[in-house]
């Protein structure tokens, strides 16, 4: 009988993983498996290892043998409420279907709460999926890091590890340029002081489009440079952004915000203060979905190009498994969309 030690002894195995790990083969099996009859400690040590090894289980390796498992996984690493109250994942979603759609691949998507990742990367790491796409990663959560080891792997926007994105393959939008089009806008139309409304700063496009305001307030001079409060990209925190940044009675005449949620939000802090969009301060917001297209007034904003953007992700992915030519980082350019609000 041929055993995985048998059959190339380059190749990381069980037994070399339970040698490291220092249990028992039957203890990496159960882990590997998906079980939870391991104390946590013992669950890391295994982990650990199969990391350091870079140890494919059997079933993986079975389905290199037979090819593949035409199976694809979109993960999300969020709650969800946020996966289904955000626009910006169904569109992800439907550029990514569409692009299978013409593949043998089938779609396979993941919410990876934040209390269970060892599971989603257990998952992945056993040879359930050709490659993964990875979307809305954050810079604290390292579930992810390394995962190009075992799989494919193309993240949206580039991941926020500590060595940059070191070799991972992305595919974002060019958030800085998006952001600097929105100010210039702005200033074309007069508008002096200009706040804004800031994303989730262990995010690329939070990072990003903070950074856009920033250099834009630089190039025209504005004095005031500190016009800056943080929200989580929901109508509520963009609310009581904008109703932080108002109660500072330092003059502001416009806002842009790090998406159209938090953008429509400052719309009610905003009236709550006796004011006016767009004739007492103007507003941009950063997406373009429904959120700023039934908002009253219309919501001018920065067009990302979400559906684009998943289906080049899964483009970039299927090229990776099957082993062609294909650009580790690919941006995309954004748009501006000039609506009632300014």
């Amino acid at each position: 009988m041929t055993s995985e030690v048998d059959a190339d002894p380059t190749v990381p195995t069980l037994e070399m993983v339970a040698a490291r790990a220092g249990v028992s083969r039957s203890t990496v099996s159960r882990v590997v498996n998906g079980s939870t009859s391991v104390t946590a400690d013992v669950l890391a040590a295994v982990q650990a290892a199969i990391e350091e090894l870079n140890y494919v289980p059997n079933r993986a390796a079975r389905s290199l043998a037979s090819r593949r498992t035409q199976v694809i996984a979109l993960v999300i690493p969020e709650s969800t409420a946020m996966v289904f109250g955000d626009p910006f994942f169904a569109s992800i979603v439907q550029g990514v279907a569409m692009y299978l759609a013409n593949t043998e691949y089938t779609l396979n998507m993941m919410i990876a709460v934040e209390s269970r990742p060892d599971k989603t990367r257990r998952y992945l790491m056993g040879g359930n999926v050709d490659g993964a796409l990875i979307v809305s990663h954050h810079s604290g959560d390292h579930s992810y890091e390394h995962l190009e080891r075992s799989l494919p792997v193309v993240y949206a926007g580039r991941p926020l590890t500590a060595d940059g994105h070191g070799g991972s393959y992305f595919v974002g939008v060019d958030d800085i340029a998006g952001e600097r089009g929105a100010i210039d806008h702005l200033i074309e139309r007069g508008r002096k002081s200009i706040g804004v409304i800031a994303g989730p700063q262990d995010m690329p496009p939070g990072l990003d489009r903070l950074e856009g305001w920033r250099q834009a307030v630089r190039r025209y001079g504005m004095e005031n440079t500190d016009l800056v409060e943080y929200g989580d990209f929901t109508p509520e925190s963009g609310a009581e952004a904008m109703r932080r940044l108002l109660s500072r009675g330092v003059p502001i005449d416009a806002i842009v915000a790090a998406n159209d949620q938090m953008a429509v939000g400052a719309y009610t802090a905003i009236r709550e203060h006796g004011l006016t969009v767009p004739d007492d301060i103007a507003v941009v917001g950063f997406d373009d979905n429904y959120f700023g297209l039934t908002a009253t007034p219309p919501l001018t904003t920065v067009h990302q190009p979400s559906v684009e953007l998943g289906a080049t992700m899964a483009e970039v992915l299927v090229k990776l498994i099957q082993r062609e030519p294909v650009q580790q980082v690919t941006i995309l350019p954004t748009s501006l969309i000039v609506r009632q609000s300014s």
